[in-house]
């Protein structure tokens, strides 16, 4: 018998899928996923934050753990004794910021391993191996940002990196050259809305680009011919929140789909409806919902996927990305909308 398609979105359900995560040490997908434990520590806090239930987790216990999973570079690894990267890193000083314990960490020392990461024409490079993405361009400046550390490297510089990401059709790549993809505009948008530099995105291509990931069933994808997927439901959604353009997508629509995707007898969000729920899906649908202003669910500023209290707080003085008037949509992406969705 097929499960019912959830309508409303199950609050107290998904609290207690998030806190069971830690309890299932005895299946093999625990001990799979190790290196991911730090960006899962992110994903669960974020999530339970925006449904007003961030004390439900041991504030003592998760500090604890982030701190063990720092090395002497000064960086952060994915779980303890794992090698250092970026990305766990930019979880760890996010995490830190949500707790309120930034003055736990030796902020030195975490700048100094982004400074480490920066080559000389403004990309940064995730780890030691050297792969170079605008994830890392993104992850190096949030992660300073959070800091107040952006004197430490040049801003400039990473800005005409991202620049040099830039396609034709307004979305950004991974590296020059690469295909625009929805998680990669996320990355540069983001980065460039970080240090005031948006005025080099093309705010409507880009945003009719985004506004074209809509699909039929209200889903978002990360590019042209791809399955829907909740995950993008953040991608998409927080770049269009950032060039104040998410009015040009099917709101209603989504919010139906991302209800659709949640787990109605475990919790959890999947990536799409009749899948397996997991705590990535579950943070980045309970974020999309916030960003669409779902009741019952706190502000998330679409730069960082942080509850806006908790950013407003730490930087306090950048400027109010959504303050601008919003442009109308297209004539011809809203008919296009209308009859597709």
């Amino acid at each position: 018998m097929a499960q019912e398609v959830p309508s409303k979105f199950l609050l107290d359900l998904h609290v207690q899928f998030i806190l069971g995560l830690d309890k299932k040490k005895d299946e093999f997908e625990y001990w799979a996923s190790e290196q991911l434990r730090l960006n899962g520590v992110y994903w669960a806090l974020t999530s339970l934050d925006l449904m007003n239930h961030k004390d439900d987790l041991n504030r003592d216990d998760v500090i604890a753990f982030v701190l063990s999973c720092q090395n002497k570079d000064g960086g952060f690894g994915g779980s303890v004794e794992h090698d250092s990267h970026l990305i766990y890193t930019l979880s760890a000083v996010q995490i830190m910021v949500m707790l309120d314990a930034v003055d736990r960490l030796d902020r030195s020392a975490i700048t100094a391993f982004i400074q480490s990461r920066a080559n000389a024409d403004g990309s940064f490079t995730g780890d030691a191996w050297g792969e170079v993405d605008t994830r890392f361009s993104y992850i190096a400046l949030a992660g300073l940002s959070l800091l107040d550390r952006l004197d430490a490297v040049d801003v400039a510089m990473a800005v005409r990196f991202i620049e040099a990401c830039r396609n034709f059709d307004g979305g950004f790549g991974s590296t020059p050259g690469a295909e625009s993809h929805a998680g990669q505009i996320f990355c540069c948008v983001g980065a460039l809305a970080i240090v005031d530099a948006l005025e080099i995105v093309e705010a409507d291509k880009l945003g009719w680009w985004l506004a074209e990931r809509q699909l039929k069933n209200g889903g978002l994808n990360g590019r042209p011919e791809k399955l829907e997927d909740v995950c993008y439901s953040w991608w998409v959604l927080s770049a269009l929140s950032i060039l104040d353009r998410i009015h040009w997508i099917n709101k209603d629509s989504l919010i139906q789909f991302i209800l659709g995707s949640q787990d109605a007898d475990t919790g959890g969000i999947a990536d799409r409806p009749g899948d397996v729920p997991d705590v990535f899906h579950m943070l980045f649908g309970v974020a999309g919902l916030a960003l669409l202003g779902y009741p019952g669910l706190k502000a998330v500023d679409p730069r960082y996927c942080m509850p806006k209290y908790v950013t407003d707080h730490r930087i306090p003085n950048r400027r109010n990305i959504q303050s601008r008037e919003a442009p109308p949509p297209p004539p011809s992406s809203q008919s296009k909308l209308d009859m597709e969705i």
